[in-house]
């Protein structure tokens, strides 16, 4: 029988780089309340959103995924033709096929890479992550770009007082390759398949084909106290498996860096995780809303960016969302 050779990738994986791309349009909430009956107060307090960026025609998926890599690139030190893979996260892209990956691929001067698209919401960057680890580890590539990205204003009913004001559109990107040294933790992910129908699309595409031009065009919706609850209590149990994963606990924490879903929610896990004072948590919800797959790359582009982080920290992610699935691991800032 023939022997296969074995798998000869890098010791471990780190980020190299992140960048970040928020449209240019800043929608206050004011524009939120044309449409439904509510008040700036009242969206403040239950989700914390002051304002979020909405894209324009001009501003795809896939344009603000090129600008986003681009970015990430110049910060990792490392060329587009360097790029071996490309990972999107996205529930945006309205094209079933080709995957986005492998337009975005093609725009930012890669080298015939291996480019597809994944689709687990808001936990998407987590898994594209670590997807990415894997690679690096295994030895199909030595750089792979991960991006998040989502148009989310293309699946907001603006009618819809329960969801109309948390979204926001945007993409955030890393770069991951070979280190000397573990750099990405192991990951906690998963996924509790019996809660779906809490956050979901209102109908398939299929439906909307055939109900002809009558049809309300297809939104995301949810059961807010369902999710909320799971997230708080449920969630704050899966980043604790991650750091005891990691070997890391709250006290080796610099930075906590979870999915942008709602200040409440993030303030809660603060509280049940115990961190400590001087961990620096992530809020970028407040002027981003809720962007899915593209929150974590976000804040964490924007932490670094105003000082708030540094290169070096050591950060516990954590993405949960529609399906509902899950994924938190620890990772050293790049």
């Amino acid at each position: 029988m023939a022997k296969i050779k074995p798998s000869q990738g890098a010791p471990y994986a780190r980020i190299m780089g992140v960048g970040g791309y928020r449209p240019t349009r800043v929608v206050p909430n004011e524009v939120i309340l044309e449409t439904i009956d509510s008040s700036d107060e009242w969206i403040r307090s239950r989700s914390g959103i002051v304002t979020r960026h909405w894209a324009s025609e001009e501003e795809t998926v896939a344009v603000m995924s090129v600008e986003a890599a681009g970015k990430a690139l110049a910060d990792a030190g490392i060329t587009a033709e360097q790029v071996d893979g490309v990972v999107v996260s996205t529930v945006s892209h309205f094209k079933q096929t080709p995957a986005v990956a492998t337009e975005i691929a093609d725009k930012i001067g890669a080298n015939k890479p291996a480019a597809f698209d994944i689709s687990a919401g808001c936990a998407g960057f987590g898994y594209g992550l670590t997807l990415a680890k894997g690679m690096v580890v295994e030895g199909s590539a030595r750089y792979v770009l991960v991006i998040g990205v989502e148009r989310l204003s293309d699946l907001t009913d603006l009618e819809d007082r329960a969801t109309a004001f948390l979204f926001g559109d945007g993409a955030g990107a890393v770069v991951v390759g070979p280190a000397e040294e573990p750099a990405i933790g192991p990951t906690v992910w998963g996924s509790e398949g019996d809660k779906s129908e809490t956050i979901k699309q209102t109908v398939p595409w299929s439906d909307y084909r055939n109900a002809g031009e009558v049809a309300k065009f297809p939104a995301i919706t949810q059961e807010g106290q369902a999710v909320f609850r799971w997230a708080v209590f449920e969630m704050a149990k899966v980043a604790q498996q991650a750091l005891d994963a990691a070997g890391i606990t709250a006290e080796d924490l610099d930075v906590f860096i979870p999915h942008q879903a709602n200040m409440r929610i993030i303030d809660s896990m603060v509280k049940t995780l115990k961190l400590p004072e001087h961990v620096t948590v992530a809020r970028d919800i407040e002027t981003t809303g809720n962007t899915s797959a593209a929150s974590i790359p976000l804040a964490m582009e924007r932490l670094l960016a105003t000082g708030q982080a540094k290169s070096g920290d050591t950060a516990l992610v954590i993405g949960f969302g529609a399906g509902l699935v899950y994924a938190a691991t620890v990772v050293t800032l790049p």
